[in-house]
This record gives structure tokens, sequence and C-alpha cells, in this order.
């Protein structure tokens, strides 16, 4: 499944859960976040904290992959496959100022 916009990455997160039988309720305790944030998530929320996606995807036991070899193909030789704990901690850094 390609991931293109937050309405994506909420369809995803309502159609695994549904998949392991939690409700929104066990979810968010499951992931440390409220039921209401994680209905605004599902409904495709675009400004959702990116440490609390990647908290609950985790708990869905979700994997995100980054798929060098098709950007590749699209001409994109030179990309390298993105460091996300240096991207959140820049990110972190960067709001604490």
């Amino acid at each position: 499944m390609y991931l293109r916009t937050p309405a994506d990455l909420g369809s995803l997160i309502r159609e695994r859960r549904k998949k392991l039988g939690l409700d929104q309720a066990e979810l968010a305790h499951r992931a440390r976040v409220s039921r209401l944030w994680l209905s605004q998530v599902e409904r495709g929320k675009p400004r959702a904290a990116v440490g609390l996606v990647l908290r609950t995807l985790q708990v869905l036991g979700v994997r995100l992959l980054v798929d060098a070899e098709r950007a590749s193909a699209r001409g994109s030789a030179d990309l390298e496959v993105p460091d996300i704990d240096a991207i959140v901690t820049r990110a972190t850094k960067s709001k604490a100022r």
C-alpha cells in the first residue's frame, strides 16, 4: 500500500485496527494516545504528531519501508534511505527553539 495523504494513513490504521479486532479505545490505550486523537487520525487529520503516529503503527505491527528501487526507476538514483531518527531529532530540536 502506498501512503500519499493523511487520509491514506488514517485508512491504513483503521483497517489494521479492525483486522486485529481492536476498537478505538483499546488501540488508543495500547498506543498511549487519546481516543479522540486516534479518531481524528483515522479520518485523515493532516497535522498528527509523527511520534504518536509511529507509536500507533508499532502497536499495530505496521512497518514503514522506503521503496528505493521504485524511486531509482523514476530517475532518482542517488536517493538514500532516510534516517527517520535523525529527522525526528532535528524536528524536535527546531521545535524547542
